[in-house]
């Protein structure tokens, strides 16, 4: 048995579509995480907060998860037709993936204050959330051309 059998091999459209699925999941995980430090503040004070958080997630889209997104949305356009459904993020990715999940425990027991942890992980967040619809963007036109495709090789009756 060849190693290759193993691979979880999946059509290329799944590789986006679990992407903008794992973006938008966990930023909105950090977002009702942040909302919920914020319930102690009272609603003036937290919905102040709050504005904070999604204005940086905002800037944060703008100024560099958009462009993450786009650059990975390249890289998976490259791939062949099927591939790993581990590929739905480079390599690379997964490091950083770790390195954030370490910095937001030691955040968490850092003696910052929960509401301004919580514009951090709104800001954070709300950026990973917004930018899930890059793929879900690509995703719709990738399953566009392949219905075009696949209605083009139709006989006519």
């Amino acid at each position: 048995m060849t190693l290759s059998r193993l691979k979880p091999a999946v059509p290329k459209c799944w590789l986006f579509a679990a992407s903008g699925v794992m973006w938008s999941a966990v930023g909105l995980m950090m977002c009702l995480t942040g909302i919920g430090w914020l319930v102690p503040e009272g609603f003036v004070r937290g919905a102040g907060f709050e504005l904070l958080g999604l204005l940086l997630a905002w800037l944060a889209v703008r100024r560099g998860f958009g462009g993450i997104a786009r650059k990975n949305i390249r890289r998976l356009r490259r791939l062949p037709d099927r591939g790993c459904f581990f590929a739905f993020q480079a390599w690379k990715s997964y490091l950083l993936i770790m390195i954030m999940i370490a910095l937001g425990i030691a955040l968490r027991h850092s003696p910052v204050p929960p509401p301004f942890l919580a514009v951090v992980y709104t800001a954070v967040g709300g950026a990973l959330f917004l930018a899930s619809f890059h793929y879900y963007r690509h995703l719709v036109r990738l399953m566009r051309t392949l219905a075009r495709r696949r209605a083009g090789r139709r006989p006519f009756s």
